[in-house]
């Protein structure tokens, strides 16, 4: 029986902040039946304020740093857009993103924190803001790296000697110091002096600076930053080979262009976190200005309104009633002191230990643990008593999505079957290859194919983007030209409305794909069903006859233009396993169309897509196809960042025992070379000198292009050498 209840809003969270980040662990915990979550962020990680200065010090790598997104989105059902917000329409209630249509909702609520950018002259090309926090450390990495091998001067200017400028400049002068070179760290700050702590703390503070190296220049105005250095009006210039923005919160551009209430650019709010005079839109963390409770720019009150944020939210999508947020006058400070020593104020009382540090440490840690340490996604129990064969069956265990989900190549062999009956006289090719071939009237060749897949992320645009791609890869794989397409959607149980806007979604996103190949969407089929599904009917034409798998000759040169293990990975990220990097960066090749390289490759002697049979098994479809044998090697066969590592902790795809028993290999085993693909790189068969020059072609144009092997004469498995 289908799920009966049907989704009826559309919960739209703007930013992955520290607040809204809680708010999807605690929806994964207690969701709100009948609404659709949906989360924009422009990574699929957030960092962890806390953790910071530790990161830049060098006592946290980059992984503990930063919470991710994707899991959680995951864990909370939530769809996950890779974006960022660019303005917002209240009257229709659509929220504007980069890089795709207008995101539709009822109920929305704005965390994406502040920015450190400032408006002086030379900062945005010569200047980095300590906020967003990941395009800092990741410019900070950068700096550290070069100075380590001696092509940058470990020269750094902070601006702003504020309680935050102070903690970057220590971390950054340590970390200096560890590479084993002399730092050159400054302080430049506006006033008479650092700001943001009492007497005692600013004491300590001018102590520990000075014991680390850094000079502090107050009362210094800064007039514009060069490359390498920053011009001060009653100063002498700063060298600075990274110069950082510390001075103070400022609110992103992009709010300020809006009819949002604002205070100097942040979004006003009232007592219940919900934008003054707008009932429908909520606003919290950095990015909100509370009229009714100033408080400094500080983590620990985005942490604390996010339990007030997920009641209202869920509140305000329901039609309860709303809690105000009451946020505490005075919070405990644990400033970093570059080692792993800290510094604790409060109520104007100061001290200074190692054990300091340890306990912050201990907070941070525990912090990131609780968005972390997720309850496993397991499979339900089967019940005692089933039918035999279930609990042997290897499809008890979670079905993948994509590719994952097709049945195996033997089973379809022998369900199918060579084609029965008189062919119609206008087919050339039935069941076998990519895609069948047809004559046409004027002497030209119509090729025509279909896929669908098993939705692996909820966001319709993105899921539609890879379905799309993966069904016109049949039509590239046979050298033809996209013609048109034709779509078949299953959607979830929603409303009328929720169908419209996800609809509409999927309909852009597709006519977009088709279009950059030449093709059109002139239809399709639409249902509601259990989960969504996506797929396409897809036409293509070409005056002489199609590229099968069956021309490949002995001495050809094999070539993929695509990383493989994106089965491995959905299957990790289907089980909240997966790193948010790794399914990031596999997603964004996957929607990547492939037809620059069936251009450079239209005169392959024999080429195919490697999707849901794995890499061996399309191989094995050309060599069989073609009466010869295939070698390939292992170690020029390239695989998706984190696949190796996801195969070797014992995560696969459903299909995968299938796609191993059917295509066997001699020689070295790799259960990646038979990982199910999901939109999937070309594989073509063509004279190794032919190969290297499309190789080079498609390289000087950024595309992706590898010599994996070569075939010989003879039959048997492929051997991987």
């Amino acid at each position: 029986m289908l799920n009966s209840i049907p989704l009826t809003r559309d919960l739209v969270l703007v930013g992955g902040g520290h607040a809204h980040a809680l708010v999807l662990r605690k929806w994964g915990m207690n969701p709100l039946p009948g609404a659709r979550l949906t989360i924009i962020n422009p990574g699929p990680t957030a960092p962890y304020t806390g953790m910071l200065p530790g990161h830049i010090a060098g006592h946290y790598g980059r992984d503990t740093l930063e919470i991710d997104l994707m899991r959680l989105a995951r864990f909370a059902g939530a769809r996950l857009i890779l974006s960022h917000a660019t303005g917002i329409d209240r009257a229709a209630r659509f929220i504007n993103v980069a890089g795709r249509g207008p995101v539709a909702y009822d109920i929305a609520s704005i965390d994406i924190g502040i920015t450190g950018r400032m408006e002086i002259p030379g900062f945005a090309d010569h200047a980095v803001g300590a906020k967003p926090l990941d395009i800092y450390a990741q410019a900070w990495r950068g700096f550290l790296e070069a100075v380590g091998a001696g092509a940058k001067p470990p020269t750094v200017a902070v601006i702003g000697g504020g309680v935050a400028g102070c903690e970057l400049a220590m971390a950054m002068a340590f970390a200096l110091h560890e590479t084993g070179v002399i730092p050159q760290v400054t302080v430049i700050e506006a006033g008479p002096d650092i700001s943001g702590v009492g007497a005692r703390a600013r004491t300590a503070l001018y102590r520990k600076m000075q014991d680390l190296g850094i000079r502090i220049l107050t009362d210094a105005r800064v007039e514009r930053i060069k490359a390498g250095e920053v011009i001060l009006a009653d100063h002498s210039p700063v060298m600075a080979a990274l110069c950082v923005g510390a001075a103070g919160a400022f609110a992103h551009s992009w709010v300020s262009q809006t009819d949002l209430p604002q205070q100097d650019g942040f979004i006003v709010t009232d007592p219940d976190l919900r934008v003054m005079g707008d009932e429908n839109l909520f606003a919290v963390g950095d990015c909100a200005h509370m009229p009714f409770a100033p408080r400094p720019k500080a983590g620990v009150f985005a942490v604390r309104a996010a339990p007030v944020l997920y009641h209202n939210l869920r509140a305000a999508l329901s039609g309860g009633s709303l809690k105000p947020f009451h946020p505490q006058r005075s919070y405990l400070k644990l400033i970093s002191l570059g080692g792993k020593s800290a510094m604790a104020e409060k109520y104007g009382l100061t001290l200074a230990r190692p054990l300091l540090w340890r306990w912050k440490d201990r907070i941070d840690r525990a912090f990131m643990d609780k968005l972390g340490a997720l309850p496993a996604m397991n499979a339900p129990a089967l019940p005692a008593v089933v039918a035999t064969g279930v609990r042997e069956d290897a499809q008890s265990r979670p079905l993948c999505g994509g590719c994952g989900a097709k049945v195996g190549s033997a089973v379809l062999k022998n369900a199918i079957g060579p084609a029965s009956g008189t062919l119609h006289p206008d087919v050339v090719t039935g069941p076998g290859d990519d895609a069948a071939i047809l004559r046409v009237a004027n002497g030209g060749f119509q090729v025509l194919s279909t896929d669908h897949l098993r939705a692996f992320v909820d966001d319709p645009v993105q899921m539609t983007r890879i379905a799309a791609v993966h069904a016109l890869g049949d039509i590239w794989a046979m050298g033809a030209t996209p013609q048109a397409g034709l779509s078949s959607i299953i959607l979830p149980r929603m409303s009328a409305t929720l169908q419209q806007r996800t609809l509409h979604e999927i309909n852009t996103a597709a006519q977009a794909v088709f279009s950059q190949a030449g093709a059109t969407v002139v239809g399709g089929h639409t249902t509601m069903g259990a989960e969504m599904t996506i797929g396409f009917t897809v036409t293509g034409v070409r005056p002489d006859m199609p590229i099968t798998v069956a021309g490949a000759r002995a001495g050809d040169a094999l070539v993929l233009t695509r990383p493989i293990g994106s089965g491995v990975i959905l299957a990790a990220h289907m089980a909240g396993a997966a790193p948010a990097r790794v399914v990031a960066q596999a997603l964004a090749v996957m929607e990547q169309p492939q037809h620059i390289a069936a251009q450079m490759l239209h005169a392959a002697h024999a080429m195919t897509d490697v999707t849901g049979f794995g890499l061996i098994g399309h191989i094995q479809a050309i060599c069989a196809a073609s009466g010869v044998q295939a070698e390939i090697q292992h170690d020029k066969i390239p695989f998706y960042d984190g696949a190796q590592a996801l195969s070797e902790a014992g995560y696969q795809s459903s299909l995968l025992s299938a796609n191993i028993a059917d295509a066997p290999t001699s020689g070295l085993s790799d259960p990646l070379l038979h990982d199910p693909q999901t939109a999937g790189g070309l594989l073509a068969a063509l004279p190794l000198a032919a190969a290297q020059r499309v190789v080079a072609a498609l390289k000087a144009q950024g595309q992706y292009a590898v010599i994996i092997g070569t075939l010989l004469a003879g039959e048997g498995p492929v051997k991987v050498s």
